[in-house]
């Protein structure tokens, strides 16, 4: 497993409500979620770079 490193943000509050529902309908952590949301991302501006 790859090594964690804690960060902090600041976020939108319905932004934040609505990922603490997902996180209990979807029976996951919100960092899960954000770490999946995040890969993503990632690979969203990765396809983005090779076009």
């Amino acid at each position: 497993m790859s090594q964690k490193k804690t960060f902090s943000t600041r976020i939108d509050v319905d932004c934040l409500k609505a990922l603490k529902h997902l996180a209990v309908d979807e029976d996951k952590s919100i960092g899960v979620l954000l770490e999946e949301a995040i890969e993503d991302l990632i690979q969203k501006y990765k396809k983005k770079k090779k076009r």
